[in-house]
Order: structure tokens, then sequence, then C-alpha cells
């Protein structure tokens, strides 16, 4: 059931998008519970999937349904959200600016990425209007070209909304002055998008320097260039020269995780069609030998298309000389042990393939 943008164009399908907001509290279950019951209080909505994180003290909900519910059940988390956490207190890993933190649309069938554009404006716009939430719209939301880069919505992090709400330039989309509400709630990124995965890569390390230095090898972005004195080079615009990465359309950093005693390579692949999974597993696996490290195992946040699996299943029998005209629960178990899903805890298909929660969500008519 895994669908492309072009294929979300055909109006005989039906209507249903996915959201998957990122809510900055993965700790306290009391106000995990409350966010997600939010949620699923919306009549045809289904909650597909609940990821906390300790480490990152955020929270990854994913939840499907025709546009107009998953809307609502989205301005109803994010109400809840604001009630619950204050991001005054607010302490982790993960990069981010606010209570409800990234609050992207993704369309699945009969929608398009631009018609899911439009319900994330207006869903920010009502966010502020109604809770006084400051809200930036980012990628296809986006209404500036630089806009449509999440970090650059998010530089600085919670910590420098003051300075930037002061800024017109970089104030957000929606918003008013620095107040109690925006101290409390932080700025919330919402946005339209298609398929990305979140993955982590575990490493035998618990070194965060070498982390980042492999999430720098293999990032788009790439990394700032030096000179030979160790000072970056500069354009004739007086601006940084970049070297990309290795991967197109990847994201990452390092970062060490407590709760596991491990340093990861925590990656969002946002164009997996130039950068599948398993390339990038293969890739981050490639620059982490490069250093002496090994990557121990693959950790997926939230759900992952079906068709990712089973693209990296037939990668690895190729890779082996074997036929890959297996059926697809084998191939599935082929690509959860070559990048070794289940390294921290349980790989469970039904529960982290999009189409099999989405299958189940259908029974249940959503």
């Amino acid at each position: 059931m895994y669908l492309y943008p072009a294929e979300t164009e055909n109006p005989n399908m039906k209507r249903l998008i996915e959201c998957v907001p990122n809510f900055s509290e993965g700790r306290d279950r009391e106000t995990i519970d409350r966010i997600v019951a939010a949620i699923a209080a919306v009549e045809g909505v289904k909650v597909l999937d609940v990821d906390p994180g300790l480490a990152a003290n955020r929270t990854v909900v994913t939840f499907a349904g025709a546009p107009e519910p998953v809307v609502e059940a989205a301005f109803r988390g994010a109400q809840t959200a604001a009630e619950r956490i204050d991001m005054r207190t607010h302490h982790g890993e993960h990069p981010r600016s606010g209570a409800t933190d990234v609050l992207p649309l993704v369309p699945v069938s009969g929608v398009t990425l631009e018609e899911c554009a439009v319900l994330a404006r207006t869903l920010a716009e009502r966010m502020f209007r109604e809770l006084g939430i400051p809200c930036y719209c980012y990628e296809a939301a986006a209404f500036r070209p630089e806009r449509r880069n999440l970090a650059w919505c998010r530089a600085g992090e919670y910590e420098a909304l003051p300075e930037k709400m002061a800024d017109p330039a970089r104030k957000p989309d929606f918003c008013g002055a620095w107040d109690e509400t925006a101290a409390r709630t932080g700025a919330s990124n919402v946005g339209a998008r298609n398929f990305l995965i979140a993955v982590n890569f575990n490493l035998n390390s618990t070194s965060v320097p070498l982390a980042t230095e492999i999430a720098r090898d293999v990032r788009q972005k790439g990394r700032k260039a030096l000179g030979p004195d160790g000072s970056p080079l500069l354009d004739a615009e007086g601006r940084p020269v970049w070297i990309p990465g290795t991967l197109k359309g990847c994201k990452a950093l390092g970062w060490y995780i407590e709760e596991y005693g491990i340093a990861q390579v925590s990656m969002n692949i946002t164009d997996i069609e130039a950068t599948p999974l398993h390339v990038a597993f293969e890739e981050v696996s490639r620059a982490a030998a490069a250093r002496g490290l090994r990557v121990t195992g693959t950790e997926i946040i939230g759900l992952v298309p079906e068709k990712v699996l089973l693209d990296a299943g037939r990668f690895y029998l190729e890779k082996q000389g074997r036929s890959p005209g297996f059926a697809k629960e084998e191939l599935i178990e082929i690509a959860v042990r070559s990048m070794t899903l289940d390294d921290l805890r349980p790989f469970r298909p039904e529960e982290k393939v999009i189409e099999y929660r989405l299958r189940d969500a259908a029974r249940r008519e959503i």
C-alpha cells in the first residue's frame, strides 16, 4: 500500500493522510498518555504508533485518517501538550523548540502534498490564534524558501526564541511578543512532507565526537571546509564553504544515549528514493569502519513503509549471490537480520510497518 507522491493524485482513492507529531516529553507517562488520548478521541482517527525516547525526552506519535479529523486531532494533541509541558524546564538530547516540536502532515492516498501544505498552514494559524503557540511553517508548507528546512526554523532551539521572535527576518510565521504563553510552549514547526525514515545507527562506542564525525561524513549537508591553519574556509561573499556528505536527502547528528550506554548516529532520511534505508546503513557502516568503529544495530523511530524493508531484503540477498524471489515475510526477516533492527528491542513488523498498521486501522473503519 506504500504510495509515492504521484500516486496520491488519483481522485478516486480514499482520502487519507498521516500525521507524525514529535512532542517534547518522553519520560512522564501520564503526560504522554493524555496527549495520545486527546488525539485518539477524535472520531475517524486511528493512532498507529507511540514511540517515547528517554534520552531524547521526546515522543513520536503516528496517527492517520481523513484530512479533517487528522488536523483536528493534531490541534487537540498540541493543545494538551501546551497544557502539560513547560519548555522552561525541558532538557533532552534531541534538538527542540517547542512542546509540540514538529507537526508534519503526510499524504497517503487521495490527497496531494500541496493540499497537505494548505492544511498545515491553516493548522499553524489556528494554533497561534486559539492557543497562543508561535508557529513556523516548514517543508512544503513554508512561506519562504529558507523555511523549507526544519533546521533553519529550529536554529538555536528553544533558548534562542526570545531573540528570534524580536527579529522580523527570523520570527515565526505566526506569533506575537515573547510572553508567558510563548515561554511555556516554545514554538512549533508545522509542515507538510512526504514519508521520511527516522533512524538511529548504534555504535560500539560511547564517543559523541566520533559519532558526530561519522554523521558529518554521510549527511547531505556535510561539514565546513577548513584551511591549512584549521580555520573555516569562506567563499567570495564571506560565507562558510561546505563539503557535502555522501548521502542525498539525509540529515544526521551524533549523540550519546544514556539509556543504552552507547553513541548513535541519529538520522532523518527525507528522500527515501535517493537514499534507501539499506544504503544509509551500508554507508554509515563504512564511515564507522573508517574510524575504527562498527555499527551494531539499527533503531527505527516510528513507522516505516513496507517497501523500504522489502528493498533491503532483496539488496542483501543479491549481495549474498542468492535469488531475491522470496516471500514478503522472508524478505523482511532478512532485512531485520542484515541491519540488526532488533538490536535494542524486538522488531515486530506488524507494529512497525505503516501499511500493516493502516490495514489494521481500515478493519476498524477509520
